[in-house]
This record gives structure tokens, sequence and C-alpha cells, in this order.
């Protein structure tokens, strides 16, 4: 039988709610935060994403700075920084002063993707060469920058050097199974948008992993969407909002994030409705007891070490509710 008493965590892109403003959704980050330790969540990470005036998640960075200050356990992480963007150096001082000021609460999820269009990504972008080629290298270098003073070249992460500050790699396809593994690091499946490959990308990673200085055995995660309420119908019209979240990335709108509503099917036609079932196939919705039933089947199937939960709800309060009812769930005996 498979273990659903498994750690629970929090992944937030930090979206703007209908009716909000900037400053509002980065209060609600640090209120999300604050939420979820007390129900005993195990991290709390926070997106990366460039000009999408409807998230806040640009400087991860500073934001992972405002939830740690607010809250006084709970592990902080990047889920995740987008390496193309950022040369390891300057990720490796900011990770290496936020464990200096916070040991052992700070997590570094790394993609490899720009998270973002490509004209925004030029934008960014540290070196005009594709620096996407250069991930492989660019997370050995922060391995090295956060690893002994004795392990260090020239070039050195003040603060940095002996934090040890844990890199997982995250991954929406099989590319990423395959680095983790041959690293033997933690690997982190982005199911909540991109499920299609999740079981093949997780068959890869346990199958290849090489077990590391990092990690003796392999670690996974996935990231998954999370509608818990108090009965099904309930659920079903609250993630209405997760629905409409999805309509804005088909169709490349700008929408803040939407109360629920009725009658979705209404708001979309029948090609959107299938694309948005298949990027949100891979999600818990319900009552308590469906949830349970959902996350066993989960885990009798995959048995994952750990659940980042994405949760969508335009009431912040019911959104709280939701994260508790998972949690609820994982902790039963």
């Amino acid at each position: 039988m498979s273990n659903i008493n498994i750690p629970v965590s929090v992944l937030n892109l930090a979206p703007i709610r209908e009716g909000q403003d900037g400053k509002e959704a980065i209060d609600a980050v640090a209120d999300l935060a604050q939420a979820t330790e007390k129900m005993g969540y195990k991290r709390y990470w926070i997106a990366e994403h460039h000009n999408t005036p409807t998230l806040v998640s640009s400087a991860t960075s500073i934001l992972m700075k405002h939830a740690l200050e607010n809250t006084n356990s709970i592990r902080v992480g990047s889920g995740g920084i987008m390496l193309p963007n950022h040369a390891p150096l300057v990720v490796a001082e900011q990770f290496g002063t936020m464990a200096t000021i916070y040991p052992d609460r700070v997590d570094l999820g790394l993609g490899r993707a720009p998270g973002t269009d490509m004209m925004t990504a030029s934008a960014l972008r540290r070196s005009k060469s594709d620096s996407v080629h250069t991930f492989p290298e660019d997370v050995k270098e922060l391995l090295t920058y956060f690893g002994s003073e004795e392990t260090q070249g020239y070039v050195k992460a003040y603060p940095g050097v002996g934090t040890n500050v844990p890199i997982y790699i995250l991954g929406s396809s099989t590319d990423s199974a395959y680095l983790a593994a041959e690293l033997g690091l933690s690997y982190v499946f982005a199911s909540h948008f991109a499920p299609a490959q999740m079981e093949e990308a997780i068959s890869i990673y346990r199958r290849r992993f090489k077990p590391s200085p990092y990690l003796d055995k392999p670690y996974m995660t996935v990231g998954l969407n999370v509608i818990g309420a108090e009965s099904d119908e309930e659920a079903e019209f609250l993630a209405s909002t997760m629905h409409f979240f999805f309509l804005n990335v088909i169709r490349g709108t700008k929408m803040p994030m939407k109360p629920p509503v009725e009658n979705m099917q209404a708001h979309m036609n029948p090609m959107e409705e299938n694309m948005i079932s298949s990027m949100t196939s891979v999600t818990f919705k319900g009552s308590k007891e469906t949830i349970r039933k959902q996350l066993t089947d989960f885990q009798n199937n995959y048995n994952v070490d750990e659940i980042m939960a994405v949760s969508y709800i335009y009431d912040s309060e019911k959104q709280k509710r939701s994260y508790e009812i998972l949690k609820e769930v994982v902790d039963a005996k």
C-alpha cells in the first residue's frame, strides 16, 4: 500500500485577483505563507514569471525574502529560478545571503525555461548566446558555490560558501529528469500545468538516479492543482477560477484571477475546454473524502515523496481552507 501520509508543500505564482492591486497581491503571498506554516506545510515556493501583468512573481528572491521575514519555520524556496535569465553567481549570492539570514530555511528550485515570451527573454538575457543549453553547467556551478571552502574556484559567492542551499531540478518534460538523476538531485515535476510527460519523467528519474553527496536515493516531488472544499459541488464551482486562469494562458489574454462562475462552459469553446482539461488533468478536486480517494489512487500509481500544491481559488479564505483540507487528508491516521 502506498503512503498518503507524505509532506505537502505550497507553490504560489503570486497572482493578482480581480479588484486587487500589486501591493495587495504581494501581501497575499505573505498571508498564505503564514497560514500554511500554521497548518504544518513543509515548504512554500514562489514562481518566476516576467512581463505578465496578472502575476507579481518577477523578482522571486525578493518575494522569498518577504515570505521568510513574515514566517518562522516553513522552508521558503523558488519554484523556480529560471536559470537562462540569471548568472549563477548572482543567484548564489542572493540565495547565500538569504540562507545566512535564515539558516536551513531556503530552497533553490531551478528551471531551464525562461518563464516568459521570447522578446522578454531576450530583454532579460544575461548574454545573447542561448543560455538554455548551459543549464547543466550552470547547475553544477551553483552546487560548487554553495559547497565547502575547499571545493571553491577563484570566484566565490560571499555569502554562499558553505551554506549548502539544497538544489531541486524542476521540469515539465523528460529532459530535466535525466539531469536530476545524473547529478543525484531532488526532482520536481510540473504536473500542475504540463502533466503529459509526468509518468515517463518519474520513471526515468527513478531508474537512472545516481546517489550523490546531496542525496542517497531519488526524491520525487510532484506539483499539482488542489481545489478542496466542503462538498464536491462547491469545489467544482470554485474550480472555475482555475479554468479562467488556464483560459488566459491558452488565449494569451491578461485577465486577473477571476471570481468563480456557475456555468464555466458558457465562457469557453469545446476546443478550449479540451485543452484546459488536459492541462489540469492532475488535479485533486472535491470534498475531503473525494480528495482522500484521489490522493490514494495517485499514490498507488506513483508513490511520490512529496506533493507541492497549487490552489487557484479567488476567495483567499476558501483558498486557505483548500490547503487545510489537503493537510487534514495527509495527516489522517
